[in-house]
């Protein structure tokens, strides 16, 4: 979107206290807050100097989001089948019981296609995976995972 922000390299603070990394999006879900629709949040990232990950000008990642359980069950360069059976395996449940979150994109089609041939119900969301990511992280919520 054409929100200001920061940029790369440019400092805040007062210059006392532990320097680190900060990435910033003050409005994730900016369609979502146009609409009156839930889940637009503000996003902050905090890592020590020089540790967090800057993808250049990508504008688009290959994500994966899982919570506490699927933890070790997922690999980004795993396969779609093979991360679902992961996180059903450690869930102790079918991959018919996985939910998995995916932003409704074209790009996404072929993903969404080997996850429901892979059994998982896939979820399809317009904009904010932030906020499914997060939901993925939290027992209780419904889904298991965000993946695209």
């Amino acid at each position: 979107d054409e929100a200001p922000m920061l940029f790369n390299g440019e400092p805040v603070g007062d210059g006392t206290g532990p320097q680190v990394d900060v990435a910033v999006d003050p409005l994730e879900g900016t369609r979502l807050t146009a609409l009156g629709q839930p889940n637009a949040i503000a996003v902050i990232a905090v890592a020590e100097r020089g540790t967090m990950f800057f993808p250049g000008a990508a504008v688009y990642m290959n994500k994966i989001a899982v919570g506490p359980e699927g933890i070790g069950a997922v690999d980004i360069n795993a396969s779609p089948t093979q991360n679902v059976n992961g996180v059903a395996k450690a869930k102790g449940v079918s991959t018919r019981e996985i939910t998995v979150v995916v932003l409704e994109r074209e790009r996404h089609e072929a993903l969404i296609s080997e996850l429901r041939a892979a059994g998982a119900k896939v979820l399809l969301i317009r904009d904010g995976d932030v906020a499914a990511a997060i939901a993925a992280a939290q027992s209780g919520t419904g889904v298991d995972m965000l993946y695209g």
